[in-house]
């Protein structure tokens, strides 16, 4: 808490606080807390009548839900329907071949990164990545 508020909050303090002001500026002090405290009332009941507001209505559709027939989680459904769900794509044909640095047959499909041999092959001008597609 802070100190301002430990004197307003504690007769003593405030009175030793209030002790050098003339009777004029405690009266504006004290008619300028109570503006502030009205407003905070008005906000206040601002607030309950909103609340009570929406409650009514959300009381009056739900009444109206029940004499048409029509059950919450209808609503509920309707208002969120179900998430589709997506299939993994299906795997890439191969598009090239080639044979690594053991010798073994490899295939690739032509996405992200080039393989070694195919990349030195062209990279040396020996080869263009036409000569590695699949022959049918």
């Amino acid at each position: 808490m802070t100190d301002f508020l430990k004197t307003l909050l504690n007769i003593r303090s405030l009175r030793a606080a209030t002790r050098d002001l003339t009777l004029d500026q405690m009266e504006e002090a004290l008619a300028k807390l109570s503006s502030v405290i009205e407003e905070q009332r008005e906000t206040k009941a601002a607030e309950q009548a909103a609340a009570q507001e929406r409650d009514r209505k959300l009381k009056e559709y739900m009444d109206q839900m029940a004499a048409d027939g029509i059950d919450i989680s209808d609503l509920i459904e309707l208002a969120e329907p179900t998430k589709k769900v997506s299939k993994p794509r299906a795997k890439r044909p191969a598009k090239y071949e080639f044979y690594d640095e053991n010798n073994e047959y490899k295939t690739w499909t032509g996405q992200g990164r080039k393989p070694t041999p195919i990349k030195k092959a062209i990279d040396a001008g020996t080869k263009t990545l036409e000569d590695f597609l699949i022959k049918q």
